[in-house]
């Protein structure tokens, strides 16, 4: 008797993700795949991160939630394209529904695309959508053991941004614990410590972003 053997849904999202990296390197567009848990400051970073670079780099975004489009809105308002993909429960972006979702947008217009995942610290990480870096928020209010609980988002991950800095008084995270768990699953991410509300530490975040995306053009 056979056994029949179903192909891994990872390997066809992985040819899709190619597919997508291979657009985005067409038209010299640097990807940066955003992702943390829901409330973590995702759209709050990603608005202050286009009012400092938008007068520099041409920026679009790609917004991912289970459902609405109050993300969007947000970010149109600032000046920049923006496309919603709605998940209808799926708890990810696949590479599929970022391949949809940029037959919206203008990719010749832009420098960079900042896709901000669904609010999980599961399943993003494990679905490629042709990013250049992945860049996952953690705030303090979430606690210092996510990083044991969710290793996988740290391990694959360029880069940490530890945000709400300005509640640590009022919380119990330990700030040194999170950043010495997150170093030993991956010795090569970058830490940033930052504040989306007061804008403490933003700077440096800033710096590392255009200096990936000068790097790379």
């Amino acid at each position: 008797m056979k056994i029949p053997v179903v192909r891994n849904i990872l390997e066809v999202n992985d040819r899709v993700a190619e597919q997508n990296r291979a657009l985005f390197d067409q038209n010299r567009v640097f990807v940066c795949n955003l992702m943390s848990s829901p409330g973590a400051g995702k759209t709050s970073l990603l608005e202050r991160t286009i009012d400092h670079l938008k007068d520099r780099l041409r920026i679009g975004v790609i917004e991912g939630d289970i459902t609405s489009n109050l993300d969007a809105e947000r970010i149109v308002q600032k000046g920049v394209q923006a496309v919603q993909i709605n998940t209808d429960g799926a708890c990810h972006l696949d590479a599929n529904m970022v391949w949809e979702a940029v037959s919206n947008i203008d990719l010749t217009s832009l420098d960079l695309m900042v896709i901000e995942n669904v609010g999980n610290l599961v399943c993003p990480a494990e679905f490629k959508v042709g990013e250049d870096v992945k860049v996952m928020i953690l705030s303090v209010t979430e606690g210092d053991d996510k990083p044991l609980k969710y290793p996988l988002m740290f391990q694959l991950s360029q880069a940490l941004i530890i945000n709400k800095i300005d509640l640590l008084p009022y919380v119990d995270c330990d700030m040194q614990k999170v950043r010495e768990t997150a170093l030993k699953l991956n010795p090569g991410i970058t830490i940033f410590e930052v504040s989306c509300r007061t804008g403490e530490g933003l700077g440096t975040w800033y710096d590392w972003l255009q200096g990936k995306i000068e790097s790379r053009a």
